[in-house]
């Protein structure tokens, strides 16, 4: 299957490229505007991303830019309920490639805390996903080839409670990957000014198709292909 095969609605924005090289520039110069220009309207600028393997380029690069990250809020859409030392968890990776260089000076709200579960850490963590106040500037989202984004897994006994939740962050317990997790709701991640799909592979076209035709129980990302997105694509 080709991208261009995949009939998008006219609220998706796809936007292919020929190397995840090429991907990573122009997503890159995207943001460093969005954030850029955030800032000089309102005084700040705030930015949620994902996990996984395929930002870690963009993050390198964007740890680089030349931008007051004083002034910027970045927090994940979601991250295992695993202390930040360890390999798989989305703090350690966000604190190893994008909160370095220029980036160190970024503010980080953390979505994770010692000593309790992702359950009772809910109110908490709320509290300190309020210090972003209203919309988020930028959402980068990825995608999972069973539908989720996020943590918002379609196996998960929390996924309809999350679908409706007007909170900020809710505890998820996939039943088809490890850890529990604490994941922004859709209502916080709609919640913004843009939002990104990055990804990467001729797998995820599959994904992709499926989504459009699927409701949000059975493929959470389809709910955010119902809202105006960016579909960043690299093979």
């Amino acid at each position: 299957m080709k991208i261009s095969e995949i009939h998008f609605p006219d609220n998706v924005d796809v936007r292919a490229f020929e190397s995840r090289e090429a991907l990573t520039a122009h997503l890159s110069a995207l943001l460093q505007d969005q954030l850029s220009n955030a800032i000089k309207d309102k005084g700040r600028a705030s930015l949620a991303v994902s996990g996984g393997s395929t930002p870690v380029p963009l993050f390198q690069n964007l740890s680089q830019a030349e931008l007051p990250w004083n002034k910027v809020s970045i927090t994940l859409a979601d991250d295992r309920w695993i202390s930040p030392d360890k390999p798989d968890s989305n703090e350690k990776l966000l604190r190893t490639h994008l909160l370095q260089g220029n980036a160190r000076s970024a503010d980080f709200i953390s979505l994770w805390q010692p000593g309790c579960s992702a359950e009772e850490a809910i109110e908490a963590c709320q509290q300190r996903l309020s210090a972003i106040d209203g919309r988020l500037d930028v959402v980068i989202l990825g995608m999972g080839n069973d539908g989720h984004t996020a943590s918002l897994f379609p196996c998960a006994v929390e996924l309809r409670a999350a679908l409706s939740s007007t909170a900020d962050c809710v505890a998820v317990n996939p039943t088809t990957a490890p850890y529990a997790r604490i994941s922004l709701t859709p209502a916080r991640l709609l919640n913004s000014e843009l939002r990104i799909l990055h990804i990467c592979g001729n797998d995820k076209l599959e994904t992709l198709a499926q989504a459009l035709t699927s409701t949000p129980e059975s493929m959470p990302v389809s709910l955010f292909l119902q809202h105006p997105l960016i579909i960043y694509w690299a093979p």
